[in-house]
């Protein structure tokens, strides 16, 4: 009878144990789903969770009065530990229909980004994430330039700011502020903008899609302007999402509009 007592304990005790390792291992660190914008988008979801991986592919037709470009993106994004994200994204751009003010202009990689995000503040309480990043931005020469020793035109350094708020259970809203430092290898010199871009969405009830409007907004040489971006993003099922997104420049007078498209894949 001792015996099986002894084993009895035993079990209970490594049924316990057993209990208490299955729980810890499914209780999730807290996280606060935000729509995210479509046109800029994040680094990494805001509070990333450890293992959490995506992948995104996007192109743009931008309508300019002396040519047309065609832009496209690929970017693999995933959070190594929890609350960090890190990026590395490809950006190529192709000219057409050009008139002779604009010949110069020649296909390209555009840059290269390798990107970070951390999110230092997560609260489901007050439904609020901030989080904190930073951007290598790698811009390259026009593919006619390729084989000679200027392959690399300069780099970017863009450190950033997040804060992102959902309001009951449907409406967002999430400021993205930026300043950007430019230093052309060729022209030898570096250069400062500030941009600030803001974003307001609506989840439309039983769904994961949304509506809203991006912000696009920068300040350059004392220069102001603003790209306003409604946009649309449609879930597929529980990986795939696509996402649609019209441009309005409001004072760059040589962009008539544009079309944006991002195929959004979770792994």
């Amino acid at each position: 009878m001792k015996l099986i007592k002894q084993k009895y304990y035993r079990i209970t005790f490594i049924s316990f144990l057993f209990s208490c390792t299955v729980n810890a291992q499914q209780k999730e660190l807290p996280k606060v789903h935000h729509a995210e914008p479509l046109y800029l988008d994040l680094v990494r979801d805001l509070g990333a969770r450890k293992g959490e991986k995506e992948v995104n592919v996007g192109m743009e037709f931008a309508k300019h009065k002396n040519y047309n470009l065609f832009m496209y993106l690929a970017e693999y994004e995933f959070a190594p530990v929890n609350r960090l994200g890190l990026e590395v994204e490809a950006d190529f751009s192709f000219y057409g229909n050009k008139k002779s003010s604009a010949k110069s202009m020649s296909h390209q990689l555009e840059a290269l980004r390798f990107s970070s995000q951390y999110s230092f503040f997560v609260s489901e309480k007050t439904q609020t994430t901030f989080a904190v990043g930073y951007s290598q931005i790698v811009d390259f020469n026009d593919f006619n330039k390729m084989n000679s020793k200027q392959i690399i035109a300069g780099t970017n350094y863009n450190p950033f700011f997040i804060a992102a708020k959902k309001w009951g259970n449907n409406w967002h809203t999430l400021l993205f502020f930026s300043p950007i430092i430019e230093q052309s290898f060729e022209e030898k010199n570096v250069e400062m903008r500030w941009e600030l871009n803001s974003s307001i969405y609506y989840n439309l009830p039983g769904t994961s899609h949304y509506v809203g409007l991006e912000f696009n907004e920068a300040l350059d040489d004392s220069k102001f302007s603003m790209v306003i971006h409604p946009e649309v993003k449609i879930k597929m099922n529980n990986q795939l999402a696509v996402g649609l997104v019209n441009g309005f420049s409001i004072n760059h007078h040589s962009e008539d509009f544009s079309l944006f498209g991002r195929v959004i894949y979770e792994l």
